[in-house]
């Protein structure tokens, strides 16, 4: 049964560095909850100087060299971002109830089921457009959307003094942009992605808004964004015992997403999502008993019950029946919808060179790639302008980037301090290793390719920001990286922030297309073809411990296949649209997957045509 849900039942997630820096500006006071990426100090700081310079606020720029500069500027960005929400939250909400007015658009964007929305209605087939008390009550009732932040917290690179001396871990790049969030006013969240980070969870108990306040809530709050159970449950314990308590768990497909892939060794959705459900209560118990000790430890104030804790997914939603099935089923409280909102200008940065890459791509535009610094799995599209750039300068002899931001500064192979993969200075050293080497012709170039394949994150997934504010992008590069997950395939036209919402809720349909799969059904073939190809890359023969790896994932992929046929006929009364969706493709994909033989140090890859 459906649960009635007093505001929205989306969010929009972290897009990039650039894409999402200032979308609450435009979204927040219509109720909508969206993220901003916190790990770029000096994206942050030229967009403060954009929207003060918009608004006539006066602009005290923090200096590059000034003490703890990181933290400061994210303190600074966040603070204006929530001063500009509160008053467009605050125009909106003395706005009348007329066609055409801010407050009219935000119970027009909400969904029938909302609480909030049929109380709307109610007012309208009653008094018409003379509101009434019940007018003054909704505009009490009425709040604006979160202004959360996310932090990768592999992205914790350690800084530096002056005489190459290393800074206390304080001064690490994750964990002064977590003192930057946890030093302003919001009243909001943190997402953690990207994997457990132990220092910088341990970090956050030094701050009083993680801890229960007088009236046991909570002003800052984290997210833990994890690709199954386990995983949850472990980094949930760890925070608990230090008396920290997960907000929420943002559940994110590992494969059929945007942005960095981290896909898990088999586990699909749909089987994580109900394993969540099952032990929704157990894993909120759990949690609390050690949360109540933790807290006690600390010497900080307790409380009589658990915090709400939430369970939220995103990941290759498309649909109004996907988003329905997601939270009636699944009993989820909110749906994640990214991609689709690449082509909503009104609310994110992207440029009309990138729009377009976007509005044209298909399924063979868009791969897995190997661009990230990171050494992970990034998905995006081909002919962004980034990858053109990047092409060019390999064809002109001068391949790699200049290192300007830093921020994915990992390999010491040359160097005592961490440099980038992506940058000028490795690729160009690398390469002359490889030359010095004596390999064949061929095993030189793909050596080389290998190397060159690196891309410049920082500055291409933060130029968006800077073109369409028309700023001063410093003769940096011109380039836009843009991460769409495949979804972005079927949809094909930019909209405005209406229409998409009114797409999501189902009061229109965007596709154009009638032949998009279903989510999970799409996300077992991308684990299927990452099989693939993960055996197809190894090392033959396969030995003992690669076998068992590739076997060990085989079988959790047939175990999520034999989860969706046993959930097909469960539900086939109300969602008979699943079990089509099941009986049309889960059996030729069940067949592909068993096409790919794991024996004794023997493989066989066979592709459906």
């Amino acid at each position: 049964m459906s649960r009635q849900k007093p505001g929205h039942s989306f969010h929009i997630p972290v897009m990039g560095t650039g894409y999402t820096v200032d979308t609450p500006i435009k979204i927040a006071h219509y109720g909508i909850d969206s993220v901003i990426s916190i790990v770029d100090h000096r994206l942050t700081e030229r967009m403060r100087e954009y929207h003060s310079n918009l608004r006539k606020i006066p602009f005290e720029p923090i200096h590059e060299r000034e003490d703890d500069c990181r933290a400061r500027r994210i303190t600074a960005y966040l603070n204006l971002v929530d001063d500009i929400v509160a008053q467009n939250f605050g125009k909106l909400r003395s706005s009348d109830f007329e066609d055409g007015t801010e407050i009219t658009k935000y119970f027009k964007l909400l969904p029938e089921s909302s609480q909030l929305k049929q109380k709307y209605n109610k007012m309208l087939r009653t008094n018409g457009h003379d509101p009434g008390t019940v007018g003054k009550e909704l505009r009490e009732e009425i709040a604006p959307g979160a202004i959360d932040v996310n932090i990768m917290t592999k992205l914790d690179r350690v800084n530096y003094a002056k005489k190459n001396e290393a800074l206390p871990h304080e001064f690490n790049d994750a964990h002064a942009a977590l003192r930057g969030f946890a030093n302003s006013r919001l009243n909001s969240s943190v997402v953690f992605s990207a994997g457990m980070n132990p220092r910088l969870y341990s970090y956050s108990a030094r701050f009083d808004d993680f801890y229960p306040d007088e009236n046991e809530s909570l002003k800052k709050r984290i997210i833990l964004k994890v690709s199954d159970y386990r995983s949850a449950l472990i980094q949930g314990k760890f925070l608990a015992k230090k008396g920290i308590w997960i907000s929420e768990f943002r559940i994110e497909s590992g494969l059929n997403c945007g942005g960095h892939a981290f896909a898990t060794d088999g586990y699909l959705l749909g089987p994580i999502l109900e394993e969540f459900k099952t032990n929704r209560n157990k894993l909120t118990d759990t949690l609390f008993e050690l949360y109540l000790s933790g807290l006690k430890q600390a010497e900080r104030r307790t409380v009589n019950e658990p915090p709400p804790m939430r369970i939220t997914v995103q990941g290759g939603v498309g649909t109004h029946r996907e988003h329905r099935f997601l939270q009636e089923y699944y009993n989820v409280d909110s749906v994640g919808w990214g991609t689709p909102f690449l082509l909503v200008p009104e609310i994110v940065n992207i440029d009309t060179e990138t729009l377009q890459v976007l509005c044209d791509a298909r399924e063979k535009d868009l791969y897995l790639s190997d661009v990230s610094p990171l050494g992970v799995p990034f998905n995006t599209v081909r002919k962004n302008t980034a990858e053109i750039e990047k092409q060019e300068r390999i064809a002109a002899g001068k391949p790699g980037a200049p290192c300007l931001k830093q921020h994915l500064v990992f390999n010491t192979e040359f160097s005592k301090n961490p440099i980038c993969t992506a940058s000028r200075v490795y690729q160009k050293t690398k390469i002359n290793e490889l030359e010095s080497q004596n390999l064949g012709e061929a095993e030189l170039e793909k050596a080389v390719n290998k190397v060159v394949e690196k891309m410049c994150l920082c500055v291409g997934l933060g130029n968006p920001a800077l073109i369409t504010g028309e700023m001063n992008t410093h003769l940096q590069s011109q380039g836009v990286s843009v991460c769409p997950g495949p979804n972005i395939a079927y949809f094909s036209k930019i909209v405005s922030l209406k229409e998409m919402v009114d797409h999501i809720y189902g009061r229109i349909n965007l596709m154009t297309r009638n032949d998009r799969p279903h989510m999970f059904i799409n996300e077992l073939k991308l684990y299927i073809d990452y099989l693939r190809s993960r055996i197809e890359q190894s090392t033959k023969p396969l030995n003992d411990s690669q076998m068992k790896y590739f076997e060990a994932f085989q079988n959790k992929l047939n175990e999520g296949v034999t989860y969706y046929k046993q959930l097909a006929e469960s539900v086939s009364t109300q969602w008979e649209e699943f079990v089509t969706v099941v009986q049309d493709h889960l059996l030729d994909l069940e067949e592909e997957l068993n096409a790919i033989m794991i024996g004794e140090n023997e493989y066989v890859l066979v592709r459906a045509e």
